[in-house]
Order: C-alpha cells, then structure tokens, then sequence
C-alpha cells in the first residue's frame, strides 16, 4: 500500500475540504482518466482497490498511472479510551482529493475497454467522479 517513507510530521490537523483542485486537473500520460466531481479523502486503500479493479479489467494490456498520493496521515485513538490524553497515534494515510483532480490514467487499451476499466475503479471511490478522454484535436495543436 502507498505511504510515505518518512514525514516531516508525524501528526497533522485534519484541514478543510473546500475549494476546486489547485492542480493535476489534466490528462498528461493516459489517453483516458478519472476526475473527482466532490472533494473527499482518498485512502490508501482504495487508490489499492481501485487499481486492482482496472489492472484485472484490462488484464494484460495497457498502462495505468495513479495521479495521487496519501501523504496525509489520519489519526485514530484506541478503542474504549477515554477523552483527553492527547492526539491519537498515525492509523492509515489518505489523498485530499478536490474537485477537478484527476486520480488515475491509463493508455495502451480500446476506448470501450478502458471505459470499463475506469467505471469499475470508480465503484470503489468514496466520491463521485467521472471517466474523461483526452481530445485528440487540442493535443495536435499543443506544439504550434
């Protein structure tokens, strides 16, 4: 699962989930992506599960390029615990997903299995999101 080797903290405050994504709202590898529409934190565990939900739909071909990273680590006291005592320990690390963001891209498939690839991986989002495709006709013209 995807975490980081080391943090300069090991705890931070939890943030707030407004605004449209800064950044990353692009297809730059893959011919088709995945766009957030909500904002919400992304585990580790289901960019996991995500991932496996494309890579076993296109089974051998293609490639996929996840576009997001759990950096954030999410803090969880123990169970029965009373209150007080501080910050809990780090229990798992998430992405903090706008709106706009693309999460993942792939290239090398079928439009219509890629399509099928993407709509599987969005099944296991905790937001909703939607498949994009690049334009062919915009990215003939980037250079001129």
């Amino acid at each position: 699962m995807l975490m980081p080797r080391k943090v300069k903290h090991r705890k931070v405050q939890r943030g707030r989930r407004t605004g449209l994504a800064k950044g990353g709202t692009e297809l730059n590898f893959g011919e088709f992506g995945i766009q957030a529409l909500e904002a919400g934190w992304l585990t580790a565990r289901q960019i996991e599960a995500a991932r496996i939900a494309m890579t076993r739909h296109i089974k051998r071909g293609g490639k996929v390029w996840i576009r997001v990273f759990p950096d954030k680590p999410v803090t969880k006291k123990p169970a029965e615990t009373r209150m007080g005592s501080g910050k809990g320990n780090p229990e798992f690390w998430v992405a903090v997903v706008k709106p706009g963001r693309i999460l993942f891209e792939l290239n090398g498939v079928s439009e219509e299995l890629a399509r099928g690839a993407l709509e599987r991986a969005i099944q296991k989002l905790p937001f909703k999101a939607r498949v994009v495709v690049r334009d062919a006709f915009s990215h003939e013209n980037e250079g001129q």
